[in-house]
């Protein structure tokens, strides 16, 4: 009796020896299961930290740690701007003022020159203005001393001369074209008192009233303006 009690508790301890090992490998397997879990979890959780990070007051991330970017600004701050002591301030201001002061004295300098070389252009031009006529009158001044030596000598006839007067006031009046310089000569044209003065009226059977007889003498223009109105006898 005592022999199979004994091979009953072997056969007991046998059967309990075999489900031991089955319950451990089941506990194994549930934490293997549970560390699925914990690692299928875990970008839950860096979400959350990245959440708490965003929600962390500025300068501290989600650790708790300070940002080091946002503390360097914060303590580096906005740069001050360097005051001028007085002293420096009224050597700047007298350099300043002794450099616009100069440079109005330039400019004064600069107008007075303009100034006196306008003055003494304008009294070159008012001296020298007629330079260029001169020198067209030259020739026929020139002229007319030939023409007088001609009309001295042996031998020298009237046509002769006519002949050389007629040439050198030909030479004077396109010397008087050249500078604008126009005869009015209205014979026959009707009388304009702008450019004609009448010395006296006469009776005529040949022209009109108001038309001019004889030129006495002639008028002249300088570019278009009148310079002597010509003297004239208007039929009445």
């Amino acid at each position: 009796m005592a022999k199979e009690d004994h091979e009953v508790e072997e056969a007991a301890g046998t059967a309990g020896g075999e489900g031991a090992p089955r319950e451990i490998g089941a506990e194994a397997t549930g934490g293997e299961d549970a560390a699925r879990e914990t690692a299928t979890r875990a970008p839950d959780g860096e979400g959350a930290a990245h959440e708490a990070g965003a929600g962390a007051p500025d300068g501290m991330d989600a650790t708790g740690k300070g940002g080091t970017d946002d503390a360097e600004v914060r303590s580096t701050g906005p740069e001050e701007l360097p005051s001028m002591e007085p002293e420096d301030a009224l050597a700047e201001a007298r350099r300043a003022a002794q450099e616009n002061l100069d440079r109005a004295l330039r400019t004064q300098a600069e107008i007075e020159n303009v100034r006196r070389r306008a003055e003494r252009d304008l009294a070159h031009a008012h001296k020298f203005a007629l330079e260029r006529f001169v020198s067209e009158l030259l020739p026929v001044k020139d002229s007319l001393e030939l023409g007088l030596a001609a009309s001295a000598e042996k031998g020298a006839t009237a046509a002769g001369i006519a002949e050389g007067v007629g040439l050198t006031l030909r030479m004077f009046e396109q010397a008087m074209e050249k500078f604008g310089i126009e005869s009015i000569d209205p014979s026959g044209d009707p009388f304009n008192p702008e450019f004609h003065q009448a010395m006296t009226m006469q009776e005529s059977d040949t022209a009109e009233s108001g038309t001019v007889l004889t030129v006495v003498q002639k008028g002249y223009l300088l570019n278009e303006r009148l310079v002597r109105p010509a003297m004239v006898i208007v039929a009445k």
